[in-house]
């Protein structure tokens, strides 16, 4: 409801032809009264005009005296030709500015969804990478495309719910003035309809949040199929994966049926209590034209016009249930759209102009953040450390010793739970958060490649390039001897997430793409770890072209990648347990040497 207000003239056009359209179908229907007199009628007026007044029996008898001095002077025939006429011209009219309406909606309806949309990404775009951590993509991906429909459909809804209480209150307006006798039967029903509706609605809202969740479930399951296809196969787990499928598929088919039944309920109910109301009328009417307190054409209007209240009602009350399984899809939407950035830049925040000093951390400890009811577990724990300009930066341990989790921290990933991390003795919490990630170039072991082209996903993230600008930067990266064979060089697609290359040619796009943006700092988070020896010596060469003259910070589980390093920092279950060069580490014979042992094969 709150996007609507970026809607202010087509919520005003739309509502105003709304209006028009029915006041216009009403004038049709006001009609019908002429038009059955001048059928049926008996000529048992006054010869004298009766006074007007705006009351149901005079009112009648003045239009009715007027009707038939026309009839009278034009004749019956030229009269129906008059009324018919009318009642064609109010249809048309009728019909024209329910049109309008409906192309007012058109904006509302698909403007307000594409500002969804727009937010909802940027959103997941700037949350930080904590929030995804207890979420399956599935489930998001779910929210972002079928939530989003069903939250499309209730934009239309939304019009009805103005509509149609627009057309009952102007409805029941007239039968009130028609005879409020009659009209006061039709309240006994209400309050029972009511009540029957309300039950309804929320018993399908619980059905529909939970379809909703079963959907984003079987999504999940199936993103996760397409993401480990290889996995599955290799472990001939084919059934197994088909079962949890079936099943996730079965409980979502079933919960829908339900939501379907539900929301069907509620429309024969309406019609029975409207058909109730309607027989209760036809008697109670028929005893008052019998009894001459109604005039019989008048009555067939007032029959006409109930009976054209009871749609309105219907498709109000489907609205209602359509907008109560829209809220359940709204609620899932809305948790991303108003989750808190974790990650929060101040309105001061420094805008960095580049690295002229030093990193510093600070007595810095962290925590993810996994459940509610248990403590937390430390991942880093009073980490001290300078990483001066220029200067390369090793960081070894144990797998989970929180080596990723270290430089997570500098682009502000995640924030530190205790301690600071100054950049050029500023706070990085103080500091304008773009900048501050302009300073980084990240080449990992999971290369980060989309379905682009190679001279696409070498410029990702850089600005102000040319096609000479993005060739040298992969001939630094020894990435051009490979891009040259490719069928269209540069230009070349490179499939999803880059599984047309091999996993060597995939490392050194990362490179390349690290060389063009020429960050003053680099960090590799075990950028070889994952290469067969040949495909290693390529891209190490790539690496070392591009560290040259940067500052480094290298992840590393091949010692031998990092024995020049200026600094080599040990890290075990969290804290540092050794720091110093290559020499000085394995002379403490500590955890180092065990290391290096390890991987000796001498």
């Amino acid at each position: 409801m709150a996007y609507l207000k970026y809607f202010p003239v087509q919520i005003t056009m739309n509502i105003l032809f709304n209006l028009l359209h029915i006041l216009f179908n009403l004038g049709s229907y006001v009609l019908i009264i002429p038009f059955v007199e001048l059928m049926f009628g008996l000529n048992g007026v006054s010869d004298t005009e009766p006074e007007l007044a705006f009351n149901q029996k005079q009112l009648v008898d003045w239009a009715f005296w007027h009707l038939y001095q026309y009839k009278a002077s034009l004749g019956t025939w030229k009269c129906l030709l008059i009324v018919a006429g009318g009642y064609l011209s109010c249809s048309l009219l009728s019909n024209f500015f329910r049109f309008m309406a409906q192309f007012f909606l058109g904006f509302i309806r698909y403007g307000l969804i594409e500002r969804l949309r727009n937010d909802i990404y940027h959103k997941v775009t700037i949350l930080p990478v904590a929030f995804f951590n207890s979420k399956r993509r599935g489930d998001l991906m779910s929210r972002m495309s079928s939530d989003i429909a069903d939250m499309q459909w209730c934009v239309g809804v939304l019009q009805s719910m103005v509509k149609e209480p627009l057309n009952i209150i102007v409805f029941a307006g007239i039968l009130f003035f028609v005879s409020w006798r009659l009209f006061v039967l039709f309240l006994l029903v209400l309050p029972l309809g009511v009540w029957l509706i309300a039950k309804i609605g929320s018993r399908l809202k619980r059905t529909s949040q939970r379809g909703q969740n079963l959907l984003g479930r079987l999504v999940a399951v199936l993103e996760e199929s397409l993401a480990s296809l290889r996995a599955i196969k290799s472990f001939s787990r084919e059934e197994d994966r088909d079962r949890l499928f079936s099943q996730a598929n079965d409980e979502y088919t079933h919960t829908m049926v339900k939501v379907a039944l539900t929301r069907e309920l509620s429309s024969p109910l309406s019609e029975i209590l409207g058909t109730l109301a309607l027989v209760i009328i036809l008697v109670i009417g028929g005893w008052q034209v019998i009894d001459g307190s109604i005039q019989p054409s008048v009555f067939i209007f007032f029959v006409i016009i109930f009976a054209r209240i009871i749609p309105p009602i219907q498709t109000l009350v489907r609205s209602y249930n359509t907008l109560q399984k829209g809220t359940a899809s709204a609620e899932r939407f809305l948790e991303i759209l108003d989750a808190d950035e974790v990650i929060v830049e101040k309105p001061d925040a420094t805008v960095l102009q580049g690295f002229q000093d030093k990193i510093v951390f600070n007595d810095v400890s962290f925590s993810y953040q996994t459940s509610d009811l248990l403590p937390p577990p430390s991942a880093l724990q009073h980490i001290n450390l300078t990483i001066p300009k220029g200067r390369t930066v090793a960081v070894v341990g144990p797998s989970g010793a929180g080596k990723t989790t270290l430089v997570d921290l500098l682009p502000r990933f995640y924030d530190c739970s205790s301690g600071d991390i100054l950049f050029d003795n500023h706070p990085i919490r103080d500091l304008n958060i773009d900048s501050l990630r302009r300073q980084f170039g990240l080449v990992s072991q999971n290369c980060i490649l989309f379905n682009d082209t190679v001279a696409n996903n070498i410029a990702f993230g850089a600005e102000n390039y040319s096609l000479d600008d993005i060739k040298a930067a992969a001939r630094i990266a020894h990435a051009d001897e490979f891009i040259d064979q490719l069928p269209q060089g540069y230009d070349t697609p490179i499939g999803d997430r880059g599984l047309n290359l091999s996993g060597g040619q995939r490392q050194r796009l990362s490179i390349a793409r690290a060389v063009l943006r020429d960050t003053p700092i680099l960090i590799l988070d075990e950028a070889t770890s994952a290469l067969d020896s040949e495909s290693e010596r390529a891209v190490q060469q790539g690496l070392d072209a591009l560290m040259h003259g940067r500052t480094s910070i290298v992840i590393a589980h091949r010692l031998s990648t990092i024995r020049h390093a200026d600094t080599i920092v040990v890290l075990n279950h969290g804290r540092i347990v050794e720091q110093g060069t290559h020499d000085q580490l394995l002379a403490l014979d500590g955890l180092y040497k065990k290391l290096v042992d390890m991987q000796s094969f001498s």
